[in-house]
């Protein structure tokens, strides 16, 4: 692998996240994770000034769970994050990956031109990363 390449989040994103409405119930959030085998969900911009959010299975835990409220009567838009860090599509994801560690973030959502494109992890990036370290035969920087 040459200086001049470099692994966009991109191609190692999984595109277009689960979206919930930030209205939805606790309840409703936990049953489109279960069904879609996941642990995040994005939170829709009300509008076009607005911001995306994210639910994921440690807030429902920790606001949730912990404190004894109603999975009924919680909306997903009390416990959410948000706004969250974006990544741009086309970043070299050796940056991504520390940009997530500098804030101590496990996942990040992706845009590319201002528009949601994706969800990335800390853990794919990683894994990714090595992978194509050990194919160049650990020269990568």
């Amino acid at each position: 692998m040459t200086k001049e390449d470099y692994i966009k989040v991109r191609r190692v994103m999984t595109p277009m996240p689960k979206p919930i409405d930030g209205l939805a119930t606790v309840r409703e959030a936990i049953a489109k994770m279960k069904e879609a085998n996941i642990r995040s969900l994005v939170i829709e911009k009300r509008h076009e000034g607005d911001e995306y959010g994210m639910v994921v299975v440690s807030d429902i835990a920790n606001e949730v769970i912990a404190k004894g409220r109603s999975l009924d009567r919680t909306n997903v838009y009390e416990i959410m994050s948000k706004p969250v860090l974006t990544l741009d599509a086309d970043m070299d994801i050796k940056y991504a990956i520390r940009l997530l560690g500098r804030f101590g973030l496990s996942r990040c959502l992706v845009v590319d031109d201002n528009e949601l494109a994706g969800l990335v992890t800390l853990r794919d990036m990683v894994f990714r990363y090595v992978e194509i370290d050990d194919e160049s035969g650990g020269e990568q920087a």
